[in-house]
This record gives C-alpha cells, sequence and structure tokens, in this order.
C-alpha cells in the first residue's frame, strides 16, 4: 500500500469532487488544495498529499468550526501530530481500479428500474423501486483520463441484493463508453469490502479531521 497518491491523480479526483457538487474547482493552497463547500457542517475542505508540515502547522491555526483537513495517511498518524481539539473520522481508502472489474454479467433484480441524469461532466445513476423509492445512486465524473466514482449508496432496506454491483458495473460501461479505463474512489471501510471484491485495490490510507460545532 503507497503512503500517499500522484499529485495529479489527488489533482484531478478534488476537481471531480468538486464537479459532483456543482461547487468552485479547488484551489491550491501551499502543497495541498482547498475546496470553499458552504455547508453547514462543511465549511470548507483542505487536502494534503501527506502528512507534512503545511498540514500541521495550518491544524495549528484554525479554531473555526466545520472545518475540514484531509491527508492521505493513517489515523494514528494524525493522531500524534494534532490537538485534542481536532475529532478525528473514521478512517477512509483511496482505490482504483483498472477495467475490468471483477463482475458477471448480472441483471437488474426484477422490481427495480434504472433512471440516469447528467449535467457538467458529472453521469448520475439511479436504481428506483417499483414505488418509485430511491434504493440505490452513484455519481461517475470524467476528468481528464480518469473516471471518479462519488457518492455511491444504497438504501439499508434494498440491500443484500446486489443493487450496488449492478451500479458499479453500469458506472463502468459509461467511463468505458467514454474511452476511460482508470477509475477511482474514496470509501469507507465498509465500502472498501464491496469494491476489493470487485477488483479495486487500496492506493493509500485517508484521513479527515474536524472540530465539530
Amino acid at each position: 500500500m503507497g503512503k500517499f497518491i500522484p499529485l495529479d491523480t489527488l489533482a484531478k479526483w478534488l476537481d471531480a469532487w468538486a464537479l459532483s457538487r456543482e461547487l468552485a474547482p479547488p484551489t491550491r493552497f501551499k502543497s495541498g488544495y482547498r475546496i470553499d463547500v458552504g455547508y453547514e457542517r462543511q465549511k470548507a475542505r483542505y487536502i494534503f498529499q501527506e502528512l507534512n508540515d503545511d498540514f500541521i502547522e495550518l491544524s495549528e491555526t484554525i479554531h473555526e468550526t466545520w472545518v475540514f483537513l484531509k491527508v492521505c495517511a493513517a489515523l494514528s498518524e494524525a493522531k500524534s501530530k494534532i490537538s485534542e481539539r481536532w475529532v478525528i473520522q473514521p478512517q477512509g481508502y483511496m482505490m482504483s481500479c483498472i477495467y475490468p472489474m471483477d463482475i458477471p454479467d448480472t441483471e437488474l433484480p426484477k422490481g427495480y428500474r434504472i433512471e440516469f441524469d447528467h449535467y457538467n461532466s458529472t453521469t448520475v445513476v439511479k436504481i428506483v423501486a417499483h414505488n418509485g423509492a430511491l434504493a440505490s445512486i452513484g455519481r461517475l465524473i470524467i476528468v481528464d483520463d480518469l473516471a471518479v466514482y462519488d457518492r455511491i449508496s444504497t438504501e439499508e432496506n434494498h440491500r443484500r441484493k446486489g443493487l450496488a454491483t449492478f451500479l458499479m458495473k453500469e458506472l463502468e460501461r459509461i467511463a468505458i463508453a467514454k474511452g476511460i479505463h482508470k477509475n477511482f474512489l474514496v470509501a469507507t471501510e465498509q465500502g472498501k469490502l464491496l469494491y476489493q471484491s470487485l477488483g479495486w485495490q487500496v492506493d493509500c490510507l485517508y484521513t479527515s479531521i474536524v472540530i465539530p460545532g
């Protein structure tokens, strides 16, 4: 497992993250990046490729709530470098996959339909139940040669039916149709297990900290 991902990959992923949320693109901040998010519980985020002096110094100067600092590093590394006012979030994982994913041909289960939406460089894929309820959703954002998979989720009462796997295959199909074979995402602990079963690999650990309100 590498310590951190290439800076150009990080930059493309951040561009995709902002595009997916229709935010202004990231800007450079010293050796990292800043994104002005503007949400009530996420005002801004700073992202660093490694746990360096820029990250540590920034953590010492910020006292405002709901400003996230994020870094390609393990929780244990970050914890030893920050003050107690920061709360460490659950471990994240930066993951990549080169086509094809390890997914057999599968059909959408009965009682569901698939819907598509598009904006800027983002394609939204929704799996909807027969009663119109959203069952699963995910987004694919193309930035140059990178396909970023973002905000992938399945509602609790629709899990264990293969919907997430079907959704990932559909997102991959869209990427391949655009000639993109390099895939990237950031996963939670639970999501990591699914993606690894589909052929994704963990490139580095990803840690977030915040001062909550």
